[in-house]
């Protein structure tokens, strides 16, 4: 009965190590993706975007995007379009200040020919935005293939990111983001055929899902960016 009680309490005690143990290399992790993202204190990139909504119709444009550390984000458009900042600059700030946060590590899960280690983040405040952020991250190059990110203002985001000649910085070619239209927060001037609310909760019961795909060429990092780049009315719109 003593070998009994005596091997449940070492199992117990291991149990306890490995799970701190697998906390502590999370949090690494997480650290390492962090520190990736800072490497770009400033770029401007060019990007394709291409709305795939149910009730909006939107031609294909290209827009001008900057971001500054540690929070300045602009976008310069001559027409309207939909470009959500989530993708830019959230792994950041949520990653920013650890105390803000539990992590958790939810096992592995393959993206292609890449294995990738799934990561859930837990805020530990009620005031936060973000409910859950969820990211799975390669461990070999640090940076996030997929992320889903359920906020109380836009409902649920997941994206999925591509990596080329900027991966150093972890900095993506492509984005696709996939939406809960009857969440996400779409510019008032983007729903111009549904006049009715009627008619568009109708719709929406019906086409709940969006996507939005973001190509991003020529960049330029770490060159410089004024601060006044960011003023009110220095670029065309901000979405």
């Amino acid at each position: 009965m003593k070998i009994k009680k005596g091997f449940l309490v070492f199992c117990a005690t291991l149990f306890s190590v490995l799970t701190l143990q697998a906390q502590d290399n999370t949090s690494m992790l997480l650290r390492k993706v962090y520190n990736k993202l800072q490497m770009a204190k400033d770029y401007s990139v060019v990007a394709k975007i291409r709305v795939d909504i149910p009730f909006i119709r939107l031609v294909p444009v290209d827009v001008e995007i900057y971001y500054k550390q540690p929070d300045k984000f602009k976008v310069k458009s001559k027409s309207i379009t939909i470009v959500p900042r989530q993708g830019f600059d959230q792994a950041s700030k949520m990653l920013a200040d650890t105390s803000l946060f539990t992590v958790m590590y939810q096992g592995n899960e393959r993206i292609g020919m890449t294995q990738t280690s799934i990561v859930n983040i837990i805020p530990l405040s009620d005031t936060s935005d973000l409910i859950l952020g969820k990211l799975w991250i390669d461990p070999k190059t640090c940076i996030i293939l997929k992320s889903q990110l359920t906020t109380k203002s836009s409902g649920t985001i997941l994206t999925e990111y591509t990596y080329g000649k900027m991966i150093a910085y972890g900095l993506p070619d492509k984005m696709v983001f996939s939406v809960d239209i009857k969440k996400f927060r779409l510019p008032k001037e983007v729903i111009t055929d549904m006049k009715e609310s009627e008619r568009k909760e109708d719709r929406l019961k019906k086409d709940d899902k969006g996507k939005i795909i973001i190509a991003l060429r020529d960049y330029q990092v770490n060159k410089g960016i004024p601060d006044s780049v960011f003023d009110k009315g220095s670029v065309d719109a901000q979405i």
